[in-house]
């Protein structure tokens, strides 16, 4: 796969057109072998790939990650993804790079070398997929450093966390709707496999995702 710094490089001399679902779905089998979308990916993926918010209500083991990571692959930029536990963002950077994609984490574990190397290669163009903690992301200094950053996307995971509603109430969490002021125009996806629709209505209003379509998986269990 190309840098995404070569893909910007392209787009000063012609206007790119926006990834398609094919794209998507090519990207699918080349990096996870399967030749299509399952369930209600396909919806998800379709509204970031068009810069749109959303909330994914996906069951689990249903594919709640592939919906942002082959768009952040795909569209310019950085996909930031916000996730609640270093073990979580540990095995998911892991696994996606032994895929051979481009990701890396941001958390109490990455020595200050590492670190350094990380913002190299976002200022590159090199990262398709960066990986914080909500506690992270609430440092100006770490917001300071993304404003200098294209954004494809902003991910944000085990979106039940932001609920006071979840026994996984994470106060952090409550604090990532100013993202919609920080990166106006970068779209924003909420996914979980637990909500039921109080937690929903409480992740779109505190994430302010008002006018995000809400796609919630027929198998997910409705009393989750």
């Amino acid at each position: 796969m190309r840098h995404k710094a070569a893909m910007l490089a392209d787009s000063t001399l012609t206007v790119p057109s926006a990834p398609s679902l094919a794209d998507a779905r090519a990207t699918l089998e080349r990096v996870w072998g399967h030749a299509d979308f399952r369930g209600r990916q396909a919806e998800v993926v379709t509204e970031i790939l068009a810069g749109r918010d959303v909330v994914a209500v996906l069951p689990t083991g249903g594919g709640k990650s592939v919906c942002y990571q082959i768009p952040a692959m795909l569209r310019p930029g950085l996909g930031l993804v916000v996730s609640p536990l270093i073990a979580l963002m540990t095995d998911q950077v892991e696994a996606l790079k032994q895929q051979g994609v481009a990701a890396a984490r941001l958390d109490s574990g990455v020595s200050m070398d590492d670190r350094s190397e990380i913002w190299r290669q976002a200022r590159a163009g090199e990262l398709d997929l960066l990986y914080v903690s909500p506690e992270g992301l609430a440092q100006p200094h770490l917001i300071d450093r993304l404003h200098d950053l294209p954004l494809s996307l902003i991910a944000i995971d085990e979106a039940h966390c932001v609920s006071q509603w979840g026994h996984d109430f994470r106060p952090d969490y409550r604090t990532l709707g100013r993202l919609a002021e920080l990166f106006p125009g970068v779209p924003r996806i909420a996914v979980t496999a637990t909500a039921d629709a109080r937690t929903r209505d409480d992740i779109v209003r505190s994430l302010r995702l008002e006018d995000a379509r809400v796609v919630v998986d027929s198998f997910a269990r409705p009393n989750l």
